[in-house]
């Protein structure tokens, strides 16, 4: 294991994760995917501490592998489930959750349609003074940390597998495709991979595209026109998406982050030809139609035409160009079926194989100093 100290109580988000935290996580990760290959795959790292999985939405991959990290580190779990759970007469999510404290719960693992329920939950442990850690599994369009995590551990694995570390990304471009305005796990990777010194191209139909990047890069930096779009498509593009956010006011807009990144690192795109150029990685993300309040895309088909990720786009990036996507997979709408499954190109199943190290990494750093 890694010898960083790690003094982090809560994972809520990764806006403010440094770089030694994300190089811990790396490492610690690593460390447990030498234990996931053996044939005992158990430690008894957490013996004896409790996991309570708090979700209040639908998730398999989240909640299983959640599950799976405790019990491989020794842990005793409890899993919550909304729908016959108090709540359906009425208790509230903080009542909910101190009942779980009340059962001895070391750590709540929390995921939510609204954003910000994990940070109010975090925040009524620390004002209960006691030592319960809070791990954002995913909270309305705000963030998704150990997702993000698992993603830059996949990648950086993939370079440097012994030795999976932040500075490998320095000066990749990675291409992130699809619904950001819905996309919490689109938000955590801007900051994770900005963090590691990537370029982080966005591109998306101008509806589906949040308009606080717009605003960041556009106001940011007056000279955003040309850097990787042709002056014509951004003069026509943002006009476009001008007209879009303009005419609509059900777009649900956080306050613009404090990124301190330069600009020169993350850009938008309307079209998706631009992003894919001499991209290393490509992110495609779900169309969130749950989430989706007005009628965004005219077509499914017409989405998998414009911004669809298929082989014969994937000519546009590097040779050794690698695909990834957070799951669920509408198949044949962000990705071709073909593409999914194509070991060359795909790192999908190796997602969610990584999730269940990283995840027990994380598990393993809040709950290490509880003993």
């Amino acid at each position: 294991m890694p010898t960083t100290t790690w003094n982090r109580h809560h994972v809520l988000s990764l806006a403010d994760f440094k770089p030694a935290e994300y190089d811990t996580v790396l490492q610690t990760a690593a460390s447990f995917q030498e234990v996931l290959s053996r044939r005992t795959k158990k430690v008894p790292t957490l013996q004896g501490q409790v996991v309570a999985n708090l979700f209040f939405e639908p998730s398999t991959r989240t909640r299983s592998s959640f599950e799976l990290a405790a019990k491989r580190l020794s842990a005793d779990t409890l899993n919550f489930a909304a729908a016959t759970s108090s709540m359906t007469k009425g208790e509230t999510i903080l009542d909910t959750a101190k009942t779980y404290l009340a059962m001895g719960t070391d750590i709540m693992v929390v995921r939510h349609k609204e954003a910000g329920v994990p940070n109010a939950i975090a925040a009524e442990m620390d004002r209960l003074g006691v030592k319960v850690s809070v791990l954002n599994a995913g909270d309305g369009q705000h963030e998704h940390p150990s997702q993000a995590l698992l993603d830059l551990f996949t990648i950086c694995s993939l370079i440097d597998t012994n030795h999976p570390r932040l500075e490998l990304l320095q000066g990749k471009k990675i291409a992130i495709v699809g619904d950001i305005l819905h996309s919490r796990v689109a938000r955590s990777n801007i900051w994770s991979f900005i963090a590691s010194g990537a370029q982080v191209h966005l591109a998306a139909p101008p509806t589906l595209l949040p308009k606080l990047f717009a605003e960041y890069i556009l106001e940011e930096d007056a000279g955003t026109r040309g850097r990787g779009d042709t002056g014509n498509e951004e003069d026509t593009q943002t006009q476009a998406y001008n007209n879009v956010v303009n005419k609509n006011e059900n777009f649900s807009v956080s306050p613009r982050p404090p990124l301190s990144a330069s600009s020169s690192q993350l850009f938008l795109h309307w079209q998706l030809e631009p992003a894919l150029q001499d991209a290393d990685f490509v992110m495609t993300l779900r169309l969130q139609k749950e989430r989706m309040t007005a009628h965004l895309l005219p077509s499914l088909r017409e989405y998998h035409q414009l911004f669809g990720i298929t082989r014969t786009k994937l000519q546009l990036c590097k040779p050794h160009v690698k695909v990834l996507h957070p799951g669920p997979v509408n198949r044949g709408v962000e990705i071709s079926s073909e593409l999914m499954d194509d070991p060359e190109f795909s790192l999908i199943q190796s997602q969610v194989t990584s999730g269940v190290a990283v995840r027990m990494a994380l598990l393993y750093l809040l709950g290490s100093g509880k003993a």
